[in-house]
């Protein structure tokens, strides 16, 4: 082959291997375009519509908060409790109060110098600005009739001194005790860590004393289960309130009470769970009397001598012995009336009532139509009318006829309302269910 010929075939070779890189170029072109079309670029932020929005913020005033806190004055409060050998110096000191002011007010004051009869162990609590000058003071003593809390306070530039009942927190407490020996045995024992107080101990006598004899009927093994209401002040027993519930199971019978209180009046008493009084509907004596001076029979007249029917009985007394209410009621007569002098009768439920005669006077305000509760006071003995000596005449009448109150049997207390029953189940529920928690493991007691 010529050297033309090479030459021109070289060029022929190149030009197609020129033809083949370009089409597998362009062919990767098209691919790269494909993709592209798949998944397009997001668009620029920038070609995205602004919205502006201005609003004005007013600065904080700096300068009056600064003067306000620079005027308030800072507040502490302390408390303590006294010590054994404490002056009323020394607590103050302890307190943080250094004021010679408040210092000569208590002590001179007659409500305020009561604080100095705190006892150890009692808690006293003070307010104080920065400089230790005091803003007030508490501190709650024992009262005649129950705790009382003083404060003194600051005014202006003296010092009160007030008095008020304290603030108290009222708890249920759960107790169950077992007989060894003896009802006071059991109850000062501290089996759960603390003994029962005396208070409660004594209600509980009086609550189960128709049913059980606390000085002959019990037995080794029997126990009981109460439950009651305490109150505190600042984590500190104030004092005892009332059984809310008991149970005392006495030689394998149970007898159970739950107190109820009309939201009323605001009177209650003890029930059974199914709802029946355990309080007697009368007292066996309105009056504390020496001796019964004529009972219920035909007698003498004392002052006309003619056989005449007694209605009722005269219990002798002392002139101005307190009389009671027998029961429940409401006054029917509050007068003079013949022969019973000044004359008191009472109006019980269903056709009960009650008279008292030969009164020397009445209670204070006592007038017909007023409610009065068993054990209110209603006058006093004295000897008017056809009295001979001071004593009281009682008279129980039953459908306005006397009977003798010395052969009548027991009469319960006026039943609940229907309304009222259905409020005492939802308490005696929450009660038994009390009852069920403190009970022995395996009792089956018959409930009464």
């Amino acid at each position: 082959m010529n050297p033309i010929q090479k030459i021109t075939d070289k060029l022929a070779h190149t030009s197609r291997k020129t033809r083949i890189v370009a089409a597998g170029a362009g062919f990767l072109a098209v691919c790269a375009f494909g993709a592209t079309a798949v998944a397009p670029i997001a668009p620029d932020a920038s070609d995205l519509p602004v919205k502006s929005i201005t609003q004005q913020l007013d600065l904080p005033n700096l300068s009056a908060q600064i003067a306000a806190l620079q005027n308030d004055s800072q507040q502490f409060i302390h408390e303590e409790r006294i010590r054994s050998g404490d002056s009323l110096g020394s607590v103050l000191t302890r307190l943080g109060v250094d004021d010679a002011q408040a210092q000569n007010f208590i002590r001179s004051d007659k409500l305020a110098k009561r604080i100095l009869t705190l006892k150890t162990g009692k808690r006293i609590q003070a307010e104080t600005d920065e400089n230790g000058l005091l803003l007030s003071l508490h501190a709650t003593i024992e009262g005649k009739d129950a705790p009382t809390t003083i404060t003194v306070k600051r005014k202006g530039d003296k010092f009160v001194a007030t008095e008020g009942a304290p603030e108290l927190e009222r708890r249920i407490e759960m107790r169950s005790r077992q007989i060894t020996s003896s009802l006071y045995a059991a109850t000062d024992s501290d089996v759960d860590g603390s003994k029962l107080p005396d208070s409660i101990v004594g209600q509980i006598i009086e609550m189960f004393s128709n049913n059980i004899d606390f000085r002959s009927d019990l037995k080794r093994g029997d126990h009981f289960s109460v439950v009651y209401e305490t109150f505190y002040q600042d984590g500190e027993l104030v004092k005892t309130g009332r059984i809310l519930a008991g149970e005392f199971v006495n030689r394998g019978v149970t007898y159970q009470s739950v107190w109820y209180e009309d939201p009323v009046t605001r009177q209650g008493g003890y029930y059974t769970l199914d709802g029946k009084s355990l309080k007697q509907g009368f007292l066996k004596s309105p009056v504390a009397y020496t001796r019964v001076s004529s009972g219920f029979s035909m007698r003498m007249h004392p002052v006309f001598g003619v056989w005449k029917q007694h209605k009722g009985i005269d219990l002798a007394a002392p002139l101005g012995t307190p009389i009671r209410a027998a029961g429940d009621g409401v006054v029917d007569f509050a007068g003079t009336s013949n022969g019973y002098g000044n004359l008191v009768v009472l109006k019980h439920w269903a056709n009960y009532s009650t008279a008292y005669g030969h009164l020397s006077r009445f209670a204070s305000g006592l007038r017909r139509g007023q409610k009065v509760h068993q054990g209110d006071l209603i006058g006093y003995v004295g000897a008017t009318g056809w009295a001979t000596g001071p004593h009281l005449h009682y008279e129980f009448r039953v459908a306005g006829e006397a009977r003798d109150p010395n052969s009548m049997k027991v009469v319960a207390q006026a039943p609940l309302s229907q309304g009222e029953l259905s409020r005492f189940k939802m308490a005696a529920a929450d009660m038994s269910h009390r009852f069920s928690l403190l009970a022995p493991a395996g009792q089956t007691m018959a409930a009464r």
